[in-house]
């Protein structure tokens, strides 16, 4: 009756042991898994990035549509910092004012990092216009400034 036990024992832990992965085969395959990581996720990690630059660039683009159109109606663009404020509320020397031009609930004031665009008349990059950006990502503008002077993302400067 023992003898009987422990073969049927030895059985069972052998057939446990050839269903089981050893440790090499386990880490064989975290090293798999480790290098397609390393090989996708950078990849993967710019996209995000580039949405975001190519989302400030529709925003500018829609802010310079608004800012033309206050321009045909007062033949002029709006002054100072708080121009991009004239196109959804009537300034005191805005005759012909037929706005809002962007509408208040919808209004691209922030850019995708949560903060608002700049708007200079007139400008630094644009002396005989304004000038009209994104700090960037870091928020420190310079070269990360994204504005009405900057090529669009993806072609070469």
């Amino acid at each position: 009756m023992n003898t009987k036990n422990i073969n049927t024992k030895t059985v069972r832990t052998r057939q446990w042991r050839r269903r089981a992965f050893t440790l090499v085969e386990l880490l064989l395959v975290l090293t798999i898994l480790a290098i397609l990581a390393g090989i996708v996720l950078p990849k993967l990690a710019g996209r995000g990035e580039d949405a975001r630059r190519k989302a400030v660039q529709a925003d500018i683009a829609s802010m310079k549509t608004a800012l033309s159109m206050f321009e045909v109606d007062n033949g002029y663009f709006p002054k100072g910092r708080n121009g991009l404020q004239d196109l959804m509320v009537k300034p005191r020397d805005a005759m012909n004012w037929k706005g809002p031009y962007l509408d208040k609930d919808t209004a691209v004031i922030k850019d995708p990092w949560g903060r608002p665009y700049v708007y200079e008349n007139p400008g630094h990059h644009n002396t005989g216009g304004y000038d009209l950006y994104s700090m960037g990502q870091n928020g420190s503008g310079g070269n990360e400034a994204i504005g009405n002077w900057t090529p669009p993302v993806g072609t070469q400067q």
